[in-house]
């Protein structure tokens, strides 16, 4: 297969790697906690195993991810920067490599920028690394692009998930008018890239079957079986069975098929058909035989397509209009500048997941995955959780912000626009100026006492009349609630070694538990408690639980505190090891702690399934000051 090679390719290869782990710190002052009845994802309290929106480097929040949801998320979807070179995008990622801490010194990246796709291509290796981590062996990942990086990023994604786990590049029909400005053709459609974690297992959901689709159904003989429609009996494609004559019920005969094409079933299979009555000759018997295709007999839903019309999925101006509306703006100025419409991601939601579904967006902008993701939930009363990660300062004013709006419901006061007349200009057209004229007059006479004001304008060679009205209303909430959190200091493992430096309980547990299993953390690990009466430390003989993985119960003698990690009670002991082992049957148990106070050989001779893990440093060596 032929390889993809950018400059800095080799210092980014595996620089996910090399990303330190960084904690979640939730801000409840910024989050929405959901009561029990809520209708989004989540629960009481600020929780990391519900509905996250996460202020900091998508790199390092990506990395930091990894101990709660390796391989859990069902959905990514991401709106990564077009690279037009007008985005005024920054490469940001402090890689060891001389070459590459120049770029840092030379951003924001401009379309003068001669190494702008080789940039490009080392900002979205390491993250596109890490969602195919984060994603489940049923999960896929759905990318928006253009032009500029389409085809660089069909590669860059083969090497990444592997060319056969490819799914499909739709098309999206973006803009509903051309634009006139444009220098050779005016640019309508972006792309949306689907890859799937395993292409073998993964499948779209169907679309809901359209109105339209049903109406070629008919009953016009009262076939019991319901409604039915013809299917032409000939095909092109060769057949050794489909060469034979077909006598009708008028008495005609066909010879066989048309000329170039071949009937479809042998004549033993025709025939058992038309006994069946699943055959139509026409009222008179006398037609070519069309099988019948019975609507109670095809797929529940429709195959979804890989051209999506903005009348089906929305257009930019949708998304910029549901902006403004959102945040009661009065210019599209305000807007963040390239929004994508809720129906987009909607549509991705209804193909790509389920009513319990992880969806991450690690390019979160202006929050439409989550407002998409509450919509869904709405509908059918699902559970789906998203994370959304945004690194720009307006994480909380804009993305979610946007949120907090769309889940308690918002005020719009505004104006409601109607169009009533759009007419292309031509040169015709504008010899009778006077007939345009008194046509936009006569709307306003028939329309104007639905509208404060009537606006006739000429856009990109149109004429369009829109009838204008104030408006104020109450947008009712889609419910649910969110944790917003920002990224810790650094796990530095020479500050753990000094004991300079001691992660919280949860924090250190998630991450040895995802480094000793490669899973992600089942659920929350359950701290240490201090109390030595707890019913917790009977149960457990002190340790506390992280969780239990494929093939371990995984636990940890740890409390951030240099005292108690030098202390004989944070030390694996033969008695703690035996009521581990009663308190969770079935599995071996790995143990993290400082110290052992009982042989390997040991455990395994009195037949104890439990080995010893080391934590990352050896703080009971070190000596009181």
């Amino acid at each position: 297969m032929p390889e993809l090679d950018f400059k800095g390719k080799e210092f980014v290869y595996n620089h996910h790697l090399a990303i330190p782990h960084r904690p979640l710190i939730p801000h409840a002052d910024k989050s929405i906690l959901p009561s029990p009845s809520g209708r989004g994802a989540g629960g009481e309290g600020a929780r990391l195993d519900g509905n996250l929106i996460i202020h900091g480097d998508n790199l390092h929040a990506l990395k930091a991810l990894l101990p709660m949801y390796a391989g859990r998320v069902d959905c990514v979807f991401i709106d990564p920067p077009y690279n037009t070179g007008n985005e005024g995008w920054c490469y940001n990622d402090n890689v060891n490599s001389p070459m590459l801490r120049e770029w840092l010194n030379s951003n924001p990246v401009g379309v003068e920028d001669g190494l702008r796709h080789d940039k490009w291509l080392c900002m979205m290796w390491p993250r596109l690394r890490l969602l195919h981590e984060l994603l489940s062996e049923t999960g896929s990942l759905w990318m928006t692009l253009d032009d500029n990086e389409i085809h660089r990023a069909r590669m860059m994604l083969d090497a990444i998930f592997g060319e056969r786990n490819f799914v499909a590049t739709c098309i999206w029909h973006k803009n509903y008018a051309p634009k006139s400005s444009a220098r050779h053709f005016s640019e309508d459609h972006d792309y949306l890239i689907i890859y799937a974690k395993d292409a073998a297992i993964w499948a779209p959901n169907l679309l809901e079957r359209t109105e339209e689709q049903n109406t070629a159904y008919k009953n016009p003989d009262n076939d019991p079986r319901g409604l039915w429609r013809p299917n032409n009996l000939a095909a092109r494609n060769y057949y050794s069975k489909g060469t034979y004559a077909i006598s009708c019920p008028s008495g005609r005969v066909i010879e066989g098929p048309p000329s170039g094409s071949y009937w479809r079933v042998s004549e033993e299979k025709f025939k058992a058909m038309d006994r069946d009555g699943r055959v139509w000759w026409g009222d008179t018997g006398n037609n070519i035989p069309a099988p019948k295709i019975f609507l109670s007999e095809v797929k529940a839903g429709r195959v979804p397509q890989t051209i999506w019309h903005f009348d089906e999925v929305g257009h930019t101006q949708d998304a910029k209009k549901k902006m403004l509306a959102i945040f009661n703006f009065d210019s599209s100025e305000e807007v963040f500048i390239t929004p994508k419409p809720t129906k987009l991601i909607e549509r991705v939601i209804e193909l790509a997941t389920h009513e319990n579904s992880i969806v991450l967006d690690s390019f979160a902008g202006s929050g439409t995955t989550a407002h998409a993701v509450l919509s869904a939930n709405a509908k059918d009363n699902g559970e789906r959780k998203f994370i959304l990660v945004e690194c720009e300062n307006y994480a909380d004013s804009l993305t979610a912000e946007r949120v907090r709006r769309v889940i308690n419901g918002y005020a719009f006061s505004g104006t409601q626009r109607e169009e009533l007349h759009r007419e292309s200009l031509t040169f015709t057209s504008l010899k009778k100026a006077d007939k345009l004229l008194d046509h936009v007059e006569s709307i306003r006479n028939l329309d104007g006492h639905r509208f404060d004001h009537i606006k006739a304008e000429v856009k990109d060679g149109q004429l369009i009349v829109t009838g204008e009205k104030a408006i104020t209303e109450q947008i009712e909430g889609l419910g649910g609630g969110f944790t917003f959190c920002t990224l810790g200091d650094a796990v530095e493992m020479d500050k753990l070694l000094t004991g300079e430096s001691l992660p919280a309980f949860e924090q250190l547990g998630a991450l040895l538990f995802h480094t000793a299993t490669n899973e992600a953390l089942p659920s929350p690990p359950t701290p240490l408690p201090e109390s030595e009466g707890s019913d917790v430390v009977e149960e457990v003989a002190g340790c506390g639980y992280l969780g239990e993985s494929t093939h371990f119960h995984v636990w940890l003698i740890y409390r951030p505190d240099l005292e108690f990690l030098k202390s004989r009670e944070a030390a694996l002991t033969l008695s703690r090891a035996e009521a581990l082992v009663k308190a969770k049957p079935g599995k071996p148990h790995r143990v993290f702690a400082p110290a052992k106070f009982v042989s390997q050989k040991l455990l395994n001779t009195v037949g104890l399934p439990v080995e010893f893990a080391p934590l990352p440093f050896a703080l009971y060596r070190i000596e009181k000051s």
